[in-house]
């Protein structure tokens, strides 16, 4: 992870999907390394921390004693995607969790927020959750949904914008990334829990990565045990995927932005190897 950042700028940590146990608790001890380095003079917090956490509740949706233990471990907006819905509870507090997100371009009426803006450290975060389309439900265009988000926060004039873009397509990802340049300070993907290594800074200056990755078990596939994914691609058979057991790893990206104009002057992609 990068040094101390000036004062001119400021840091997004954002982290890739949460999953299960194995990944909230790997995001607890990533946070608290953080914390015990900023306490030693090592480097600074970031400024805002974002995780996406659709599948942090046995991998499929999100509870509240997810969203109350996310707080406190310092994770500041929590973002999804095509799992937000899966747990029938959600329904009960999705509306008061004015920091928790779905995608925004859901149909209008839809419970839930699409995007949030947090004052924090003297300036105002922007978050918006978008999801893809291609090789997923057929939702509203992102494009067009991003479009009137950023009509509407002129008003609040934030400082920094995030977009997390929840897509199986990476050119979805990228034309949306382009979309924005310079428009927003930063487009993330998240979904294909798989990390890629094309982090850039894109013309205009937004910072781009087609996926963060994932916080999770590092040994299965895409977090989920061998036994039931075997059993349904291997054998063609019905299959109750269950939690990967094991060592678990957090992936994210860390990303500093500019104080002045909100554009970003560097990602990196971090990877904190950790015990579940």
């Amino acid at each position: 992870m990068s040094e101390l950042q000036s004062s001119s700028s400021v840091s997004i940590l954002f982290l890739g999907d949460v999953i299960g146990k194995p990944g909230r608790l790997v995001v607890r001890n990533l946070l608290a390394s953080l914390k015990d380095e900023a306490a030693r003079g090592e480097r600074l917090l970031p400024d805002l921390v974002v995780a996406n956490v659709e599948n942090s509740s046995h991998g499929f949706g999100v509870s509240r004693d997810n969203v109350t233990e996310f707080k406190e471990m310092g994770v500041d907006v929590l973002s999804g995607g095509n799992h937000t819905f899966d747990r029938k509870d959600v329904f009960d507090f999705i509306d008061t969790e004015t920091t928790m997100l779905r995608p925004a371009n859901y149909p209008e009426g839809t419970p839930g927020r699409g995007f949030t803006v947090v004052e924090k450290n003297g300036l105002k975060f922007a978050v918006i959750n978008l999801m893809g389309r291609i090789f997923m439900e057929p939702l509203q265009s992102p494009f067009a949904v991003v479009d009137s988000i950023l009509e509407k926060l002129k008003e609040q004039a934030p400082d920094v914008i995030l977009v997390d873009v929840h897509a199986e397509a990476t050119a979805e990802k990228m034309a949306l990334g382009w979309y924005l340049d310079g428009r927003v300070s930063a487009v993330v993907g998240s979904h294909t829990h798989v990390q890629t290594a094309d982090e850039r800074l894109l013309h205009k200056g937004t910072a781009y990565i087609s996926d963060a990755g994932a916080c999770g078990p590092r040994d299965g596939v895409i977090g989920m045990a061998l036994d039931g994914v075997f059993r349904r691609m291997v054998k063609q058979l019905p299959s109750r995927f269950e939690i990967a057991e094991g060592p678990a790893t957090a992936c994210g990206v860390l990303i500093e932005v500019e104080r002045k104009t909100g554009r970003a002057l560097s990602i990196e992609r971090i990877r904190f190897e950790g015990d579940s």
